[in-house]
């Protein structure tokens, strides 16, 4: 069907879209049952009586940001419990039939979409677009609704696959509902003390250096990507005179020695100890906390101090950590201490692994110079989780 025979036959006044939230495993689970119930949290049930037949529901594949499916409502919103997914409940059901379904690999990116979508525009701070698909469902706009219906029609007319990091789509840290917004509380981890008790020892033998090392080589990569793109780039002060296999950071062609003071004594002191800035003229258009060891306190409890002093700061951050570091992340950031924060700091901070990093550096090597820091929006990831 074309774009055209298409809004002819579904395009309608009466017609509202709402976002409809899934993980790659409830996805699965919603398909295998027979695709025709899509269900929400009890407490959004005041929400689900508002959908109505012939409304779209979008369907937003979470962990990888993609759209994976349009469903049309054929029936009345109803409550239930008969098992469907296996972790969650989702008591609030409603009725639908699948207008299109793509697998993960064919789903179509967002941020793909970040010219036509209003959720982009006029945005302050360019990580906190994920606002929008912080819960579901969510009434979209007409407009934003028509266009994700047409381009997930023709993503399915026209897969195009992309490759999809199996880790992303694993099952994100378990949310709770509280006083201050959704959070997570992390458990302690037998495993994770045995690991700093192991790099105490290896420590004390003269082998640790393999974690400072992981961390100077990110630095370096985006230091000198920065650079590379035409921005000035700023380094942690107290590592200003590190290298990387001979190359000092100081060498860069952008480097800065100074920065400029736009805050008070005490933001100024915080923001000169983040690991790495890319700044256009005075402005910083992106900042860097790299967690390459086990704890990744640190560099959260700057972001968390620098918010706290300066909460209309407009300044993109982004922890950079290992893969395998991930649920950790996400656990960590939506923790009550961090959400308690106007704006929560999971709003505006987005989590890029070493792997995309350095993954991404090879792809854009031989066009780098005309890259803008945006695109850092296509190799990061949101943090947000969604309480059942």
């Amino acid at each position: 069907m074309s774009l055209r025979e298409w809004q002819d036959v579904y395009v309608t006044d009466e017609r509202s879209y709402w976002l409809d939230l899934f993980t790659d495993q409830t996805w699965r689970e919603f398909l295998n049952a027979g695709g025709d119930v899509s269900g929400f949290s009890a407490f959004r049930w005041n929400t689900v009586k508002r959908i109505k037949p012939k409304d779209y529901l979008l369907c937003y594949l979470t962990g990888v940001s993609r759209w994976i499916g349009i469903l049309e409502v054929v029936g009345e919103p109803f409550q239930d419990s008969a098992r469907i997914w296996s972790d969650w409940e989702f008591p609030s059901r409603i009725k639908v039939r699948v207008v299109a379904a793509l697998t993960p690999e064919t789903a179509l990116p967002v941020v793909e979409m970040w010219d036509t979508l209003s959720i982009f525009k006029d945005l302050k701070n360019p990580n906190r677009w994920s606002g929008p698909f912080r819960a579901s469902p969510a009434k979209w706009k007409k407009q934003d609704g028509e266009a994700v219906v047409a381009a997930v029609l023709e993503a399915e007319r026209n897969p195009v696959e992309r490759p999809v990091d199996p880790r992303k789509l694993a099952h994100r840290p378990k949310a709770l509902k509280s006083s201050v917004g959704v959070v997570t509380v992390p458990e302690p981890d037998d495993e994770e003390t045995e690991e700093l008790e192991s790099e105490v020892i290896e420590a004390g033998t003269g082998e640790a250096a393999r974690e400072p090392t992981v961390h100077t080589q990110m630095q370096y990569q985006l230091l000198k990507l920065g650079s590379d793109m035409g921005l000035d780039v700023w380094v942690a002060r107290n590592d200003k005179g590190r290298e990387w296999r001979g190359k000092l950071f100081s060498d860069l062609p952008r480097f800065r020695g100074n920065l400029p003071h736009q805050f008070d004594a005490v933001t100024n002191r915080i923001v000169e100890m983040i690991d790495v800035l890319w700044l256009s003229g005075p402005a910083v258009v992106a900042a860097f906390e790299i967690e390459s060891t086990t704890s990744i306190y640190s560099g959260l409890l700057r972001m968390a101090d620098l918010l706290a002093l300066q909460p209309n700061l407009n300044i993109p951050l982004f922890l950079v950590a290992p893969e395998d570091r991930r649920s950790k992340v996400i656990t960590e950031i939506n923790r009550p201490t961090f959400s308690r924060l106007d704006p929560p700091l999971v709003e505006v901070c987005r989590y890029i692994s070493f792997e995309s990093l350095s993954s991404k550096l090879a792809e854009v090597s031989s066009f780098v110079r005309y890259l803008k820091p945006d695109f850092l929006q296509g190799i990061s990831e949101s943090c947000e989780v969604e309480s059942e």
